[in-house]
């Protein structure tokens, strides 16, 4: 599960970096307005808040790939020890080796 979320943060983190990077070298935070009005945030504060939203985008995109990625027998596989499954669960009748 760990190299999961890995393989989802990792590259949206990459992805992020390179979407502010490319975003602020046009954009100056200081002429950014939200519904007519001028931000009033500092331009850390707006390259960090972008930053973090970026980051959030691009880690669905990546969730989104990687939950497409999976085979159907990740997808249906059984949550629960071999020993203690129940009747509905796939391989309910098996035992693990």
């Amino acid at each position: 599960m760990i190299n999961r979320l890995l393989w989802i943060a990792w590259p949206a983190f990459l992805a992020a970096c390179a979407l502010e990077l490319m975003v602020f070298a046009f954009v100056d935070p200081m002429d950014l307005q939200w519904s007519g009005r001028v931000v009033g945030l500092s331009r850390q504060a707006v390259y960090t808040a972008s930053f973090f939203a970026f980051w959030a985008v691009c880690m669905v995109a990546c969730a989104l790939s990687t939950l497409l990625r999976m085979s159907p027998s990740e997808v249906n596989e059984c949550p629960f020890d071999p020993s203690q499954r129940p009747s509905g669960c796939p391989g309910a009748g098996r035992v693990a080796p």
